[in-house]
């Protein structure tokens, strides 16, 4: 395909995908507000504020603090918001201290529950009476410190895959958290933690979870115990789904529309089974496509300008046929960095704590994993004795990947002004990044880069000479990509087999493989499209190194800073 043709389709998606989601997400009405307000300590606080129709100040709607989980931000609950406020709900969708746009640290001032909570309830179209909490995973418990600062400053609760205690959060009672809502999904990777046990279909008959409800047996699903009336209604929902899972199923929103519902008055009743959220998620993934259509297409435009074009040249493959070695190399690249993760994530926790230089915790594990396996990767390949035949022009390959990745991020900009979206599929999200952490970027792209430029001369050397284009970017997925799909596939098969992963000590960096899936087979298409149009690694590696660098910092925690 002609890169002129990746451009403009990638345009083309991108708009397309933003307006698609633009109509889903303001249907009926619903304006949507990019929000900052002061938080206790001088934090400036983000939010996303979906104001419905109904909700005036001669009318005021009744009101839902909604929050996202740990390494997440306020779009991840976009889901839920565009539902509540399809139901007349103010909805102020949280980005938590340390998180998205809001000021960092994380953790600090109680997640920014309380304060996301007196901002909601200082809108004039806000209904007082009548506010909802919801939190996912540890939006579960910024929600459950907002209710411990103001105990009657809200109506109900629902907690999404989260919990009371678990060391981070206020302990329930059968009185507190008030009418609240447990949704905790038949395969929640963190039932250990958040209810103490081994597998999350035994959550019913969870302990803890039974004190709360004030029931010596079994919990029984969708049942409510206690009284709304009293404010100390429980009810449990198990949607079959997973810990990330609850934010693209239908059945875990449909779980807290179905209590909101109930215990709040007020708003414009819908059955929780109409949604349509799904469509904005449609809207955001099309957009996603465009994106990466929109780098390609850049990149291949860069090469036509007459300065860039002496990085231009026919990709020289050094490998004749696929030997031994080949074999090798091929299978180290795509197992090593997979079976490396878990413990090379534990070391950087261990190693490299967060500081004022390097602010984001897992940013850090990340980096210290990708600076080992490229110090393993060039190990190998001295090993191996792998050759590498290169055109490489420094200047000229920084020069383009600055370029591409100046159209990417304006694109990014563009859309999110326009129609306050971004690029994201469910937990693949690109996004704007905040001073902060653009100065945590410039840190963190040494490492990457340092990684990337590694990985992708590794990709060149498994470039055979007079294979087809299809078997070369099969070859580089592979390469990247594998080891991550096969060790997902082992964890989330016993998961859905036995219902606990097969390293149950590790939910959290299971869930974070998710995310590296579709990373690495991002790097390893832009790699490669780059590579076989320059014959230099080089071009590929930075433009990979500042948009996966880009996408890491802009989606973490930051603890410092």
């Amino acid at each position: 395909m002609k890169t002129w043709i990746l451009f403009v389709l990638g345009a083309a998606l991108i708009l397309g995908g933003a307006v698609l989601a633009s109509l889903i997400q303001t249907s009926g009405g619903i304006v949507i507000r990019d929000v900052r307000f002061a938080g206790v300590n001088g934090v400036e606080m983000s939010a996303l504020l979906y104001v419905p129709a109904n909700a005036t100040a001669r009318t005021p709607a009744p009101g839902v603090l909604a929050v996202h989980g740990y390494i997440n931000t306020r779009e991840t609950q976009s889901g839920f918001a565009i539902e509540f406020a399809r139901r007349g709900y103010v909805v102020l969708a949280l980005d938590q201290t340390g998180h998205g746009l809001s000021d960092p640290p994380a953790f600090a001032n109680g997640f920014g529950g309380p304060d996301g909570l007196r901002y909601l309830r200082a809108l004039p179209f806000v209904d007082g009476n009548n506010i909802g909490l919801e939190g996912h995973s540890m939006g579960g418990w910024t929600v459950l410190a907002a209710a411990a600062a103001m105990p009657t400053a809200y109506r109900a609760m629902v907690l999404e895959g989260s919990s009371t205690g678990s060391g981070f959060a206020p302990e329930g009672s059968p009185q507190f958290p008030r009418n609240l809502a447990v949704v905790f999904s038949r395969y929640d990777e963190f039932s250990q933690l958040m209810w103490q046990v081994a597998r999350a279909a035994d959550a019913p008959a969870s302990a803890k979870l039974r004190a709360i409800f004030a029931t010596p047996d079994t919990i029984v699903p969708g049942r409510v115990y206690g009284s709304i009336e009293r404010g100390d209604a429980r009810i449990l929902y198990t949607p079959v789904t997973t810990h990330p899972g609850d934010h693209i199923s239908s059945e875990a929103i449909g779980a807290s529309l179905d209590w909101f519902q109930r215990t709040l008055n007020g708003g414009t009743p819908r059955a929780p089974g109409d949604q349509i959220w799904m469509a904005k998620e449609v809207g955001t993934f099309v957009s996603l496509i465009g994106f990466v259509s929109l780098l390609l297409g850049t990149t291949g435009l860069l090469l036509q300008v007459p300065y860039l074009r002496l990085a231009a040249a026919m990709a020289e493959p050094v490998r004749a046929v696929r030997d031994w070695r080949w074999w090798t190399l091929f299978a180290l690249s795509a197992v090593v960095p997979a079976a490396t993760f878990f413990p090379l994530l534990h070391a950087g926790e261990a190693l490299v704590p967060p500081s004022v230089l390097l602010p984001e915790g897992m940013t850090n594990q990340f980096a210290l994993w990708a600076v080992a396996n490229a110090l393993i990767a060039l190990a190998a390949g001295r090993a191996l004795g792998v050759k590498v035949q290169a055109n490489h022009r420094l200047l000229p390959a920084i020069a383009i990947a600055a370029c591409v990745f100046a159209v990417g991020y304006g694109a990014l900009l563009l859309v999110d002004a326009l129609f306050k979206t971004d690029f994201r599929f469910w937990v693949v999200a690109f996004r704007p990044m905040s001073a902060a952490q653009w100065r945590a970027f410039a840190v963190y792209l040494v490492p990457f880069t340092f990684f990337f430029a590694v990985a992708a001369r590794g990709l060149s050397a498994l470039a055979v000479k007079g294979a087809p284009a299809a078997a070369a970017y099969g070859t580089a997925l592979a390469a990247m990509s594998a080891g991550f799909a096969l060790l997902l596939a082992l964890e989330y098969g016993a998961l859905f087999a036995s219902g606990e992963l097969l390293t149950p000590g590790e939910p959290l960096n299971t869930v974070v493989a998710i995310q590296f899936l579709p990373l690495t087979a991002l790097a390893a298409l832009i790699a490669t499209f780059a590579y076989r149009r320059t014959n230099s690694y080089l071009t590929g590696a930075f433009i990979c190194a500042l948009i996966v660098t880009w996408y890491i910092v802009a989606g973490q925690a930051m603890h410092a800073g």
